[in-house]
């Protein structure tokens, strides 16, 4: 068997394509492998937040220095916020100059509000309360409570709490250390196990699409669609890039060296699917441990670059097909609230239309009803916001531990740079352990 047959990145583009082949040929047949998907999907996410415990625990118990922990933290935050609002504005500024939604002269009263019942049941449960709920949200019911609903910012907040205590226990907690490193260990070999399975949810996901979509759900919005997916490469290229530049590594030989982890993310529209490969590739690039720790998990709940984008755009979209007037104010109102809404949004049930409706509450002049207008072709624009909040967030791993001199620059050059890589290993990695540093 060839070599590239063996490799996943080859394993995952030979599924993609046949899946596209099972969807055209035998539509009927196609849309019953969606199982595959959903199933690989749930496999990955039975094991994220004990992973995340793991890698958050162990990084800020070896770390020793606290300060230096809530430094990481403080930092990672900030360069979140300045670039999410970056990719806010650009997705405004765009739909103002192409205005995608112009001539479609759709009356909202025409469209099936039955659609959007779920989305705003769940948008309004999103927004209620405000500031201060979501932020209660934060904290779980129980510790078991938030392990069993998955929700990793609440995971991601125990796991800094518990690696704070197990830190300041010094000698004393030294055999909880070693226990959750071990287990850390087999966790990874677990994830081993289960991402050799990506191949067939590949598949079964790209085969349900399109047999029931089909190419032709394209051309209705295929300008939003079109404007979308540029909108993201020119902010992955232009502004990833360029961040990328000025931490002196380059973004291109950053996305090859993750390109099984993205051909996935391809296919699935989900990143969850490779958060821990994500997380091994990182550390073997030379950053420390805790640095991953944080600020991964923690981007993938307010660093939704590309999703930050599909928010303002489409907002402006629905507004433009409906004829709706909307002033300067409402525009700058619908960035404010976007920086609130989009946060913690990973993990909701249909997050993209959730968010949405949740940001069109706060600008009554926009009939939310318009949202239908995106439903059909959601799962479409969905792969570029898993490519693009990936990519984003690896980018903002490198940033943040360049900043705070937490990455071996010799030993990323040197990783980058080298022989294209095969699958990593999960087995063979050792995943929680500090990269030296220089």
């Amino acid at each position: 068997m060839p070599r590239f047959l063996r490799s996943l990145f080859g394993q995952v583009l030979l599924a993609l394509v046949a899946g596209v082949i099972v969807g055209f040929a035998w539509p009927e047949a196609a849309t019953k492998l969606k199982p595959l998907g959903d199933g690989f999907i749930k496999l990955i996410k039975m094991i994220i937040p004990l992973i995340v415990f793991c890698v958050v625990v162990h990084g800020i118990a070896g770390a020793g220095d606290l300060k230096r922990v809530g430094r990481v933290g403080v930092k990672a935050i900030v360069y979140f916020e300045v670039v999410t609002t970056i990719a806010l504005a650009l997705g405004l500024v765009l739909a103002f100059v192409f205005q995608p939604g112009v001539g479609m002269n759709v009356d909202p009263k025409a469209l099936d509000a039955k659609a959007m019942g779920a989305y705003a049941e769940n948008a309004s449960k999103l927004t209620g309360g405000g500031t201060v709920d979501f932020l209660m949200k934060l904290i779980p019911t129980t510790v078991v409570n938030a392990f069993a609903t998955g929700d990793v910012l609440q995971v991601l907040l125990f796991s800094v709490l518990f690696g704070c205590a197990l830190a300041m226990l010094g000698e004393r907690g030294a055999p909880v250390a070693g226990f959750i490193d071990t287990l850390g260990h087999v966790l990874f070999k677990v994830m081993g196990i289960i991402i050799r399975l990506a191949p067939l949810g590949v598949l079964g996901a790209i085969a349900f699409t399109v047999g029931k979509y089909g190419i032709g759900s394209l051309k209705q919005l295929g300008t939003l669609v079109v404007l979308f997916y540029a909108s993201v490469i020119f902010f992955v290229f232009v502004v990833l890039g360029t961040i990328m530049r000025l931490c002196g590594l380059s973004l291109f030989k950053l996305l090859k060296y993750l390109r099984e982890e993205l051909a996935i993310v391809l296919a699935t529209t989900s990143s969850d699917s490779v958060l821990p490969q994500v997380m091994a590739k990182l550390k073997r690039l030379g950053i420390r441990d805790s640095t991953v720790g944080l600020v991964i998990p923690t981007g993938y709940s307010f660093n939704l670059d590309a999703f930050s984008i599909y928010i303002t755009l489409a907002a402006v979209f629905i507004a433009q097909a409906t004829n709706t007037p909307i002033s300067m104010t409402d525009l700058l109102t619908i960035l404010a609230i976007s920086l609130v809404t989009s946060k913690g949004a990973h993990g909701v049930p249909g997050s993209a239309i959730v968010v949405l409706a949740a940001t069109l509450q706060a600008i009554p002049a926009i009939p939310a009803i318009g949202l239908v207008l995106v439903l059909s072709v959601d799962w479409f624009m969905g792969i570029a916001r898993a490519l693009g909040n990936l990519i984003g967030n690896c980018v903002a791993t490198v940033a943040v531990a360049r900043w705070e001199g937490d990455i071996d620059m010799a030993r990323a050059r040197a990783t980058l740079d080298g022989e294209p890589h095969e699958l990593v290993d999960i087995e063979e990695e050792q995943p929680l352990e500090a990269a030296p540093l220089r």
